[in-house]
């Protein structure tokens, strides 16, 4: 492009700037974005231009193009080769990437100390800090970069896409205080324990107790777990199931009683089906009233536990033959992530099934579209997938369009960091996304796993065994607790404590006894532990489970084969009989 074509479609506002409208100002008002850098419009006409005086406007195609592939990315980044070949074409890498470092350039002048401020690049990405951006406009306010004609083919393919479905970028134009579409999963009460001989000290340890288990429970995406106050509000003298079918809605209700013999609290609990009235199990705990609260830890874990078990196993009962039509929303996304945690091939690729049925049904839940996520990243790392680069490409599409819907998703931050992790080698992004998920959210324990796995792989045993013991604290009723000991055995095989490091392995396979990654965890302590005879025998399960596994894959696909403790693994393997 010739200077004075560059300097045409970049203008520079010289004679200073005020707010292009009254709608911008009531805009920025509402939202309560005074002081941002920079007004966008999407819909209509594509505006990209400075909120400050003395400002500028970019009104080049290609120019105006890339803010809008970089304002509609997660976290507004977007990889230099995906512009390159959205904006250029994927025909001549060198071309693409010459052009798109001269229109950064031109974007630079004209923008002055803006630019700075609003963008950031290096050798891989480029990044558009939303927090500093006022969108204008809103989605059916006209169509989707009116008048913006790139002629480049996966542009155009990009644009229309989104003209077909602009909900998926809806998240933009959203207000902090907004709804978003929860995923339709079972939903339970805890109703507060009854006192059967009505002593009001024993009723707050009834209604402390309750509360406890709603909090635990509220841990998890998998349930709509109603408020406590909601639960009270309907406590009484005896348990009605009718009045909370009819008020609470709830699929299924926590209740019970507690009592004193002597100096000893004993409650006894169920957990009801709310529809049918059918107890799924029974559940007591007991201990000395002046250390109920302290010595109520375990208690509470169990039946928080049993809870989730109950659903899953209830949820699979449900579907079993039943065809996918007739599944009732709340059973679906349950039905298929649990299944996506068994150990056979069968049960995964049913989880697909269920969870693309949930995808169809509830397709702006980002939740949702996370878990599906989940399903091609395990496709790959579990070795099952007939095609890693599209399960790849499958994962990292599914997550970003979950954070294009909810981008403080903690859940959905935390998926998309896994992907980038354990598919991309992308390390320092997994390491964004899971900081980012735990800012949301403190108490995810996915998160805190996940983090604990990265610090393993990158040499930090400590670290990695606090995330992970913190993990497993938060994370009561996950239907895949096999992973969590999983990993949390891989923290402490970076932390060089193999005992424990063994014994969590060995919990793992108990649950998935065809977890591969677990199986190699288990041969690096056993070797460590100069245990070999026994290395060598899960090395030959391995080896039935994944014929062609070898040293060399492991390096070349595994985040931590650059660091010190997957060196540890790979001698461990190449020990146990591995080439």
């Amino acid at each position: 492009m010739a200077a004075s074509e560059r300097e045409k479609s970049v203008k520079r506002l010289d004679s200073g700037y005020k707010c292009c409208s009254i709608e911008c100002v009531i805009f920025s008002r509402r939202w309560g974005m005074r002081g941002k850098l920079l007004e966008i419009s999407l819909f209509g006409s594509c505006i990209v231009r400075s909120l400050e005086p003395g400002a500028f406007e970019i009104t080049g195609k290609k120019h105006r193009a890339i803010f809008a592939l970089l304002a509609t990315a997660p976290h507004g980044c977007r990889s230099r080769t995906f512009l390159q070949e959205t904006l250029w074409g994927a025909a001549c890498y060198d071309t693409g990437r010459q052009s798109l470092r001269r229109a950064l350039s031109d974007i630079k002048a004209a923008m002055g100390p803006y630019y700075n401020q609003l963008i950031t690049t290096n050798n891989s990405d480029v990044t558009l800090d939303l927090s500093n951006v006022v969108f204008a406009g809103q989605p059916g306010q006209g169509t989707f970069l009116e008048g913006l004609d790139v002629p480049a083919p996966l542009f155009e393919e990009w644009r229309d896409s989104v003209r077909a479905s602009p909900e998926q970028i809806q998240a933009l134009f959203r207000s902090p205080s907004s709804s978003l579409p929860r995923p339709p999963v079972p939903s339970v009460t805890v109703m507060p324990l009854l006192s059967l001989e009505n002593n009001p000290e024993l009723t707050i340890l009834g209604d402390w107790f309750a509360e406890e288990i709603c909090r635990s429970l509220s841990r998890t995406n998998l349930l709509a777990v109603i408020s406590h106050f909601s639960s009270r509000a309907l406590a009484g003298r005896r348990i009605d199931i009718e009045a909370i079918r009819s008020k609470l809605s709830v699929d299924y209700c926590v209740a019970g009683s507690i009592r004193q013999i002597g100096d000893e609290v004993i409650t006894d609990v169920d957990f009801l089906d709310v529809e049918t009235g059918r107890i799924l199990w029974t559940r007591q705990f007991s201990g000395k009233l002046n250390d109920f609260i302290s010595d109520a830890g375990q208690g509470l874990n169990n039946i928080v536990t049993s809870v989730g078990n109950a659903i899953a196993t209830d949820t699979l009962r449900y579907i079993r033959g039943r065809p996918i039509n007739e599944i009732a929303d709340h059973k679906l996304l349950m039905a298929g992530v649990s299944l996506m945690h068994k150990s056979t091939l069968r049960d995964f690729a049913k989880s697909r099934e269920l969870l693309d049925e949930a995808v169809s049904r509830s397709p702006t839940s980002a939740e949702v579209l996370a878990w599906r996520g989940k399903w091609h990243i395990l496709s790959v790392i579990n070795g099952w997938s007939s095609d890693p680069a599209k399960d790849t490409k499958g994962a990292i599409g599914n997550t970003s369009k979950a954070l294009d819907i909810d981008p403080e998703n903690a859940f959905c931050l935390t998926i998309d960091g896994f992907a980038h992790n354990n598919l991309l080698r992308r390390l320092d992004v997994a390491s964004d996304r899971y900081e980012s998920a735990l800012e949301t959210n403190p108490n995810e324990a996915l998160s805190w796993l996940l983090r604990s796995a990265l610090f393993a792989f990158q040499d930090a045993p400590q670290q990695s065994v606090h995330a992970a013991d913190k993990a497993r604290k938060l994370s009561p009723i996950d239907p895949f607790k096999y992973f969590f000991d999983c990993l949390s055995a891989t923290a402490y095989l970076a932390a060089d404590d193999y005992e424990m490091a063994l014994n969590l392995a060995n919990k793992s396979l108990e649950n998935n006894k065809r977890h591969l990654s677990t199986m190699r965890v288990k041969i690096t302590a056993l070797h460590f532990l100069e245990r070999d005879e026994e290395a060598k025998q899960v090395a030959q399960e391995l080896k039935l489970r994944q014929p062609d596994f070898s040293v060399e894959s492991y390096i070349r696909a595994h985040p931590a084969a650059d660091y010190q403790g997957g060196q540890k693994v790979a001698r461990a393997l190449r020990a146990a009989g591995f080439d």
